[in-house]
């Protein structure tokens, strides 16, 4: 009887190559990241420098995250065949020039078109990411520590970003928000080239382009009729905008079984675990971007503080995720099963929002401790539902696979404004006052701006009666993600009690005997 040698071979560790690469991946992950949220104190100045009309700054707010959840699918599979670290380095130098663009606008236009291009750089470097890390660690245990790193990073950053425009723009002016983003594409495009593998699908087949529109028409009317419907409330143009983005996801689906070489290939389905991790990531998703549609104008106007101080006290809860991932990658490498890692940190985040439920209208320190028990929980889970897909996922698909799992995280912050955000409006309108000014009960804004014109009392019996009323709707918004999320836990626990990677599972399945 002899043993086969090559089913006891295990794979090769990373070393300090890998490490130092992954360190300068982490650079665009993070500005993709903050870019999401940079704008938001920068706004005023480049309202007062160019005058854009209202519908050119709504454009200059949203298209980067239009076109970047539009473009992930098309451009994690492109990545799969034309490689990954050269998709990686164009992305990085467009990136770099669309920032240059941005940050010396003459016009809303240029700014607007600028913005577009950042977005599809965007694109092009959060699959990247993902898929190089699948490359360079093939240590089942390494590459869940990095990929805990990655998801760290990503929710860092987008807390990092609005506290990077407020420090900026109080000491410089408005493109300097732009042009902190050339120094790490600079140095990307000098080192990736050294420290970064080259990775692609040996066999792509022909790139499918009717998938590229049909993708975009499937994701793009329905994010912009969830966010539109989280400002502005239901409405029959935003209710439309979905159906016609669920009409053309059916077409797209269609198109993907039937192509000999779709964009999204329907084989990831059959991976373990696969299907149901892209379905909890997405959950996990609705339950970050949920509490932070509150807790921001939670600082800020109930607790009456500037953006500044509003944006410094957002970071503070962040401090803590960098352990989350690392600790929930130890749990799963000591035996604790995934499944119940998982479904642990949405317990932990269920009870983030649960101390949200807790809060009153002067409540600062619950709140952030709130916020970071949230976060915590939420970066455990997103990191193993990352490994769990990118384990699942051939090597040569991983592009494409990382693409699918950031699209999800789209759609499920853009379901998560709309419906918390519609639970916690609908809350503030039925506890207003009917005396209130038609203004002071739509927004908390709009009540704050009216108080301000009031006299002596009434203005402050205003702001007071307001900030309960958005209190008590955060509450209620609080109560019902509450329960979601303790679904997703059971959820997790229940669909991934018993999954195992394709590695795990080679690992313990004994040597075969020849005889």
């Amino acid at each position: 009887m002899t043993t086969n040698p090559t089913s006891a071979t295990p794979p090769a560790r990373a070393g300090r190559r890998e490490w130092t690469a992954l360190g300068v991946l982490m650079l665009p992950l993070l500005l993709v990241s903050m870019d999401v949220s940079v704008l938001y104190f920068a706004i005023p100045e480049i309202s007062a420098d160019l005058e854009p009309t209202g519908t050119q700054q709504l454009w200059i707010f949203d298209i980067y995250g239009f076109v970047l959840a539009g473009l992930l699918m098309t451009m994690g599979s492109l990545g799969d065949r034309i490689g990954r670290r050269r998709l990686l380095l164009i992305g990085a130098a467009a990136f770099g020039a669309a920032s240059a663009t941005a940050a010396y606008a003459t016009s809303a236009e240029t700014l607007i078109a600028a913005r577009a291009v950042l977005g599809i750089g965007g694109a092009t470097l959060m699959p990247s990411t993902m898929a190089l890390v699948r490359t360079m660690f093939t240590d089942p245990g390494q590459r869940a520590k990095a990929i805990g790193l990655w998801s760290g990073v990503m929710t860092a950053g987008i807390a990092l970003g609005s506290v990077m425009s407020g420090v900026l723009v109080e000491h410089f002016w408005w493109g300097s928000v732009f042009l902190v983003n050339l120094p790490a594409m600079a140095l990307l495009l000098v080192l990736g080239p050294v420290l970064l593998p080259e990775a692609r699908n040996p066999a792509p087949g022909r790139f499918d382009w009717l998938s590229v529109p049909l993708s975009m028409a499937a994701v793009l009317p329905v994010i912009y009729g969830l966010k539109e419907t989280a400002t502005e409330g239901w409405n029959v143009r935003y209710t439309v905008s979905v159906t016609v983005g669920v009409l053309f996801a059916a077409l797209f689906v269609h198109r993907q079984r039937a192509t000999a070489a779709p964009l999204i290939s329907p084989a990831l389905f059959r991976g373990p675990g696969f299907g149901p991790a892209v379905l909890l990531n997405l959950a996990a998703a609705f339950g970050m971007m949920g509490s932070a549609y509150f807790t921001t104008q939670y600082i800020q106007s109930v607790l009456d503080k500037s953006p500044l101080e509003a944006a410094l006290w957002s970071l503070l809860p962040s401090v803590p995720i960098g352990l989350a991932g690392p600790l929930s990658a130890q749990l799963v490498q000591r035996g604790v099963p995934r499944g119940y890692v998982v479904a642990g940190g949405f317990a932990v985040t269920t009870g983030g929002y649960v101390m949200l439920s807790l809060t009153g209208t002067d409540s600062l320190w619950l709140l952030l401790a709130a916020c970071a028990v949230l976060a915590c929980g939420i970066v455990a889970v997103m990191s193993q539902l990352a490994d769990l897909v990118m384990s699942s996922a051939p090597v040569e698909k991983a592009g494409a696979a990382s693409s699918l799992l950031e699209t999800g995280t789209e759609f499920g912050g853009a379901l998560s404004m709309a419906f918390l955000g519609s639970i916690g409006t609908a809350v503030y309108r039925h506890e207003m006052p009917g005396s209130a000014p038609e203004a002071a009960r739509e927004t908390l804004g709009g009540a704050l701006a009216v108080a301000g014109r009031l006299p002596g009392r009434a203005g402050e019996a205003l702001a007071a009666a307001a900030r309960e009323a958005f209190t008590s709707g955060m509450h209620t918004a609080a109560v019902a993600g509450a329960v979601l999320l303790a679904g997703a836990s059971v959820l997790a626990a229940v669909s991934l009690r018993r999954v195992r990677t394709r590695e795990a599972a080679e690992e313990q399945e004994p040597d075969k005997a020849l005889v």
